[in-house]
């Protein structure tokens, strides 16, 4: 699996809220089938015993077919497969040809945000919903619902903004220039790989005063002589930053004597 899972790694640290337990267990979180399936294992060791319960019977909610061509996907896991295989189900022939979506949902899903005839601006809309509807609309708003929600308090919900199927590099790398998002944000995006092929979000982050400089430190060998340059004199990042790059300014200077 390729695409970034920011869910997934806070439900692996154990850094998820039991209320925010109990919904994955009822499949209400995940945006993708690859997430919402390692999610709800997962959640079966659960210390909580109505939270263990409730990922058992959604995994038995989830539709046999539908199930078996994901599992006949090259991207699943031998583990993923043997642990369906004990529960009796195999993968089919025939594969399904995207996992974008989950496969399964406790309700019909509603409008996705960006068609909705409402009046209120994102900003209202947001701010009149529940913790839920947040993360819904993290998954599945708007760009301009993401834009906000990627500053959300509750790393949950920035999180889910990074795992969104809707989330494109440019957004990503508006994000990356971002002051007032939180340093967990800057530092997952500096680890996602697909993302750092990007030049742009490469020196978002290197320029962005709140990225942590563990991580700017890391991508300074990415820049080009230009970007190298103005960032050896831009007070606004830190000193140490400021200083490693001024070392490499020169003695790229140096070298070409």
């Amino acid at each position: 699996m390729t695409a970034p899972t920011p869910l997934l790694d806070l439900f692996k640290r154990g850094e998820v809220s039991r209320d925010a337990r109990l919904l994955a267990a009822q499949g209400a979180l995940a945006p993708r089938a690859h997430e919402q399936l390692a999610i709800l294992v997962l959640l079966l060791g659960d210390s909580d015993a109505e939270i263990r319960s409730q990922a058992d019977n959604t995994l038995k909610r989830i539709p046999v077919e539908a199930l078996q061509s994901f599992l006949a996907r090259s991207d699943v896991s031998v583990d993923l497969r043997e642990f369906f295989a004990d529960r009796g189900v195999f993968p089919s022939e025939i594969p399904a040809l995207t996992a974008e979506d989950p496969l399964f949902e406790p309700e019909p899903s509603g409008d996705d945000g960006e068609e909705e005839a409402d009046p209120r601006s994102a900003v209202e809309r947001l701010a009149a919903m529940g913790f839920s509807e947040r993360l819904k609309a993290a998954f599945k708003g708007s760009r301009e619902m993401r834009s906000i929600l990627i500053r959300d308090p509750n790393k949950m919900i920035a999180a889910a903004v990074l795992s969104s199927p809707k989330l494109s590099e440019p957004e990503v790398e508006a994000m990356a220039r971002m002051s007032n998002v939180s340093e967990d944000v800057l530092r997952t995006i500096g680890a996602n790989r697909g993302w750092m092929k990007n030049y742009g979000v490469v020196v978002g982050l290197t320029r962005n005063p709140k990225t942590p400089v563990g991580t700017s430190l890391n991508l300074l060998a990415r820049l080009n002589d230009r970007d190298l340059v103005m960032l050896s004199v831009d007070r606004n990042v830190p000193q140490a930053l400021r200083s490693a790059a001024r070392q490499k300014v020169v003695a790229a200077a140096t070298g070409r004597r």
